[in-house]
């Protein structure tokens, strides 16, 4: 504390690394927060038709069909969270024609910036690992099924 010139205290403040550890007290992230977070950036970018890996999509598909159950939004994000920082893994499945270093790289700043601007936490690394290419022939073969024999 120092002295303001009429004799008042007055309350120094140390300049912070982030706003979620303060003289206060702390505030803490879960790990499922931030793991929403980035599900939800990541499908904003156009060219991002999907989340996770083969069995994480096809258990979604198949809770999707359960009266009630919903899709998992963190499905194919992993991640990390520190006091301060955090890191994220994605799995994604990218529509065919797609650059996928361009794809890639807006997701990346995408995820950053949500994450950054909603819980203060730095964003040290995010790693992406392209599981799948989605072809417009994947949509018709599950809409018709199996071709008829006889007519």
């Amino acid at each position: 504390m120092s002295t303001g010139t009429e004799g008042q205290a007055t309350a120094v403040s140390k300049p912070s690394d982030s706003a979620l550890v303060t003289e206060q007290g702390t505030t803490t992230i879960a790990s499922t927060v931030v793991q929403k977070i980035a599900g939800l950036s990541a499908r904003e970018i156009p060219g991002v038709y999907d989340l996770g890996g083969g069995a994480a999509r096809a258990f979604n598909a198949l809770r999707e069909r359960i009266p009630g159950a919903s899709g998992s939004v963190g499905q194919g994000v992993s991640v990390e969270v520190g006091e301060k920082q955090s890191a994220v893994d994605l799995q994604i499945v990218v529509e065919y024609g797609v650059s996928i270093a361009d794809l890639a790289q807006a997701v990346r700043a995408n995820v950053i910036n949500a994450i950054e601007q909603m819980t203060g936490l730095e964003v040290v690394e995010v790693n992406i690992t392209v599981n799948d290419v989605h072809l417009p022939s994947d949509d018709n073969e599950q809409g018709e099924g199996a071709p008829a024999r006889v007519q």
